[in-house]
């Protein structure tokens, strides 16, 4: 059977080279980064290497990449060591994020809300982009944090970044922003976007998984996260994944070097994606910014469905997708996301995403698009308001 994956902004799979580049670490290259014999310089300087490779992604200092176990650490760091410092030192205890940031943030937040921290949960307008006036006029006199995801996972919305970059600067607020979903798939410029705190994952750039990285800006006071030994300048504790760091650093190369092809591929197989099936289904919802958005997300809602009849119908022609965040996978609650866009459960409950990648091609959305408006016409007749309104429409 004919197996297509669009599911990318899950996970996307380790690029061949990136796979060579790593397994000599796992063998005859596999010394500790802390030893000072030539096993260790060499895994050191890779290691080195690859921090500098991930920095040139984001524009960033070479100084100012931290390595983590992957975004949801790189999150958690973010959040909670800035919190306490920022309270004993300065007695600051606000943080304004928005409702559609993936969990790690969400619960995150909700974790210092419990430890006495106060948190703005800015809306967000139907394509999921928040009011900068609203932002604006959240922050107060113990506001030290704004953090807002640069690309939504779920529906693909690029916020403007920017502009709440310069907001943060103008009041003295520190700028996060989980680019989890943005790294490798938009230009990003730190210095540019005067982002502060950024969090990387390499599994979503055709890396390994378990690694990823935090970028903080040279002079921003960032506590350890992980006590122990003296790695990533004494902040994060713990003998390196070498041979993933190393991965990590070689998908950073790749996608700098095809950033622009990458894109205009991955914006082209969308919109034929998306075109196609609006055009041939009815009572469907594209969800998102219409253009500011991830080059490779399509996120629909369809009416008289259920997302998971959906998703096993689609797996058993072969084609892989998902209802939302891979995260919250299993979850029988409606997409957090879609219910702050304002869309009520007879849509929530019929979503997909489908993300598509660089391994993706014309013939897999051909087939995709073949066999979707079945798979949707099939599922509808079993549903008595399908019925109902379509008999009314005859």
């Amino acid at each position: 059977m004919k197996r297509i994956y669009l599911d990318y902004s899950a996970t996307t799979p380790v690029k061949k080279e990136i796979l060579e580049e790593m397994l000599p670490y796992f063998t005859e290259k596999f010394g500790n980064p802390s030893s000072i014999h030539k096993f260790g310089r060499d895994a050191k300087a890779k290691v080195n290497e690859a921090r500098e490779k991930v920095a040139k992604l984001i524009g960033a200092n070479v100084n100012e990449i931290y390595f983590t176990a992957g975004g949801t650490e790189s999150d958690n760091w973010a959040l909670k060591a800035t919190a306490y410092d920022m309270r004993n030192r300065n007695k600051k205890n606000h943080i304004i994020t928005s409702k559609i940031e993936h969990h790690a943030i969400l619960h995150t937040c909700e974790v210092l809300e419990k430890d006495g921290f106060e948190v703005t949960y800015l809306d967000v307008d139907k394509y999921g982009s928040i009011n900068l006036e609203d932002l604006k006029n959240s922050i107060k006199e113990n506001t030290f944090m704004i953090s807002i995801m640069f690309v939504n996972n779920e529906i693909g919305t690029i916020q403007p970044v920017k502009e709440i970059g310069k907001i943060a600067k103008e009041n003295g607020i520190l700028f996060h922003t989980d680019a989890v979903q943005a790294v490798g798939n938009v230009h990003i410029d730190v210095n540019d976007l005067n982002i502060d705190m950024l969090s990387m994952s390499s599994h979503k750039i055709y890396g390994p998984k378990g690694v990823g990285a935090l970028f903080v800006r040279k002079g921003t006071r960032i506590t350890p996260f992980i006590h122990g030994g003296a790695q990533e300048k004494q902040r994060r504790a713990g003998t390196e994944n070498v041979p993933s760091i190393i991965g990590f650093g070689k998908a950073a190369e790749i996608a700098l070097e095809n950033l622009d092809m990458h894109i205009d591929k991955l914006t082209y197989l969308r919109e034929k994606l998306k075109d196609g099936i609006m055009n041939n289904v009815s009572h469907v919802i594209y969800n998102g910014h219409p253009e500011k958005r991830h080059p490779g997300n399509v996120n629909l809602c369809f009416q008289f469905i259920e997302g998971e009849a959906m998703l096993l119908s689609l797996d058993i022609v072969g084609v892989a997708a998902s209802s939302g965040s891979a995260c919250t996978s299993g979850s029988l609650d409606p997409s957090h996301v879609l219910m702050a866009l304002g869309l009520g459960h007879e849509y929530t409950n019929g979503s997909l995403r489908l993300t598509v990648g660089d391994f993706t091609t014309e013939e897999d959305i051909d087939y995709v698009l073949e066999k979707m408006p079945v798979i949707i016409d099939r599922l509808r007749q079993m549903s008595p308001l399908y019925e109902q309104i379509e008999g009314g429409n005859n």
